[in-house]
């Protein structure tokens, strides 16, 4: 029990300096509720919570961990305000979109999913990214969310159960608390569908709001009393409603029927005034996913390109898969995906225009917008792909400020907890990232990140993965088959050894590895390296490789030795 003497001892352990546990001294901060820096600034943490922010001078107690922030500036951590944990970001993660299931059945994929969970969790927390919302998982999803909460290498996941929806693809029938849809056609199954979702705790309720045929608004209304429904019954029990809805119609009358978060931007026209004044009025969060279709056509087209830092910070398993349509044995299959990748291409043109106009009116005239990646479908990966989507974000013409208040604060709003993180405030969560430079000058700068704090754990980036040899020779594989040659040589020692099996040295160090695979990437456009059987014993990784592209079939099987979390040397038989 809480006396008032108790009540009060907590508050002034959280308020005096001197019972602080961990101090960030002389640091700018970046103040993302007033968009300025505020250098020479000493941040305190006790536990969990920023329990002080003063001056620089401020005297720190003797016993306190004193973190040096000189020259370096201080956010609150970033959020992913659109996450998609069922689904893997690889090849084979939406089986409605493309059906590859005899190459990689789907049951295999959620397998893989759940199994991988942490993998992701911790990748996100290495990209500062220190809360991810999940808006449409599955009964056992939110299980498995609970079992994070505590962990010190885990952002924080916000997590919607499997998405109320007015169209369920085939596929995902009948998975039992794997099915990540529940369809309704009326409002009566709607609310009923919502109270079977309530004991399994959700941090609020998705709605999918699709609607198909040729008359999309009478489509549209027929559908928006259970949609009110949901919302207004998700309402009384304290929990916000999200809504997927990508038409101009849809949105509105989601908006209408008093949902709080869209997950999409409007993609088939420009919005009015009148449009954006009804957000503004009912305080809607807008998350715009600009890369995510991208991500599927450019896999189709077989066009799909990775940043160097994707490269090297995505789940390589996952991001290595995009390429396998290069060589699944199903020729009419993926050649006509490739065919239907182009043609979309060219059709998402007009769309990726509308989207960018859409999201610069309704930033400058103060629609609430939160950045959001869409991670897990096709082609946008994990916690890598977040960067992405800011620098897209940035080129539709928001300001930097505006950019990094999306992927914090506004990030926060989404899930109505502003009040508890987001930014750097007494009180608020002690999440938060030290960064080498300035994000407000130069995005880029949010990706050097000097440290982690989570839950008010210090973190350091480097510490939070593992670096498995699997991963490091399927990163190298990744990059060989884009012909990145930075990404290639990356998991690669500095005095790496080449050998012809079983002795015959050919080449040592990357900058010979440099001077070789350069030409070789510029000259062979169509180079494609398929593992045809892989075995991993400790530090040693053996791949049968097929390569094609260079005019000849050419079949090899390379011997990988990992000393010192790289690639030491390696063996080639011909």
């Amino acid at each position: 029990m809480k006396t008032k003497f108790g009540l009060f001892f907590i508050a002034v352990m959280y308020t005096l300096p001197g019972l602080c546990q961990t101090y960030i001294k002389n640091v700018t901060l970046v103040d993302v509720t007033q968009n300025k820096l505020l250098p020479g600034r000493t941040v305190a943490i006790a536990g969990d919570i920023i329990s002080g922010i003063y001056p620089a001078t401020v005297k720190i107690p003797g016993n306190a961990t004193v973190i040096n922030g000189e020259g370096k500036f201080l956010m609150p951590g970033l959020t992913d305000s659109h996450v998609h944990f069922f689904q893997s970001g690889g090849l084979y993660a939406r089986p409605d979109a493309i059906a590859l299931q005899k190459y990689m059945p789907y049951e295999k994929e959620t397998a893989w999913t759940h199994q991988h969970m942490e993998d992701f969790l911790r990748c996100y927390t290495r990209a500062g990214i220190t809360t991810v919302i999940d808006p449409g998982a599955n009964f056992n999803y939110l299980a498995q969310r609970d079992s994070f909460a505590n962990k010190s290498y885990a952002p924080a996941v916000y997590m919607a159960g499997p998405l109320l929806t007015t169209y369920e693809p085939e596929v995902y029938k009948n998975l039992g608390n794997d099915e990540p849809f529940n369809l309704f056609s009326n409002t009566a199954e709607a609310t009923d569908l919502l109270a079977k979702q309530l004991p399994h705790r959700p941090d609020f309720i998705k709605i999918w709001y699709i609607v198909l045929g040729k008359n999309k608004e009478e489509e549209a209304k027929k559908y928006q009393p259970a949609v009110k429904a949901i919302i207004d019954e998700a309402h009384k029990n304290h929990l916000r409603v999200a809504v997927h809805a990508t038409e101009r119609l849809t949105a509105q009358l989601a908006v209408e029927s008093g949902c709080d978060y869209l997950v999409h931007e409007v993609e088939d026209e420009v919005v009015s005034a009148d449009f954006i004044n009804l957000l503004k009025k009912n305080k809607v969060v807008l998350c715009p996913t600009l890369i995510v279709m991208d991500g599927y056509f450019n896999t189709f087209s077989q066009k799909k390109n990775f940043s160097y830092d994707e490269l090297i910070q995505a789940n390589p398993e996952q991001l290595g898969s995009i390429s396998d349509l290069k060589h699944l044995a199903d020729t009419i299959l993926t050649g006509r995906y490739k065919s239907l990748g182009i043609a979309r291409m060219r059709a998402a043109a007009t769309t990726d225009s509308i989207r960018m106009v859409n999201l610069k009116k309704m930033a400058d005239a103060g629609v609430i917008i939160a950045a959001g990646t869409d991670a897990g479908n096709i082609g946008t990966q994990h916690a890598s792909s977040l960067f992405t989507e800011l620098k897209a974000m940035q080129q539709s013409g928001m300001s930097n400020w505006q950019v990094i208040q999306s992927a914090t604060i506004n990030g926060a709003k989404a899930i109505g907890k502003e009040k508890e993180f987001g930014s750097i405030e007494k009180g608020k969560k002690a999440d938060l990232v030290l960064l080498n430079g300035n994000p407000a000058e130069q995005l880029e700068n949010l990706q050097k990140i000097s440290l982690v704090i989570n839950k008010g754990h210090v973190l350091s980036p480097d510490t939070l993965l593992k670096e498995t040899p699997l991963a490091l020779v399927q990163r190298q594989l990744n990059a060989y088959n884009l012909r990145n040659i930075d990404g290639f040589l990356e998991p690669y020692a500095d005095d790496v050894e080449l050998y012809t099996f079983p002795d015959k040295l050919i080449g040592k160090g990357k900058d010979n590895m440099r001077n070789l695979y350069s030409a070789f990437f510029e000259h062979v456009p169509a180079l494609h390296c398929e593992i045809q059987s892989r075995i991993v014993k400790g530090n040693v990784v053996i791949d049968h490789e097929r390569v094609t592209g260079t005019g000849k079939l050419l079949d090899a099987v390379a011997i990988y030795h990992i000393e010192n979390n790289k690639i030491k040397k390696v063996y080639f038989i011909q």
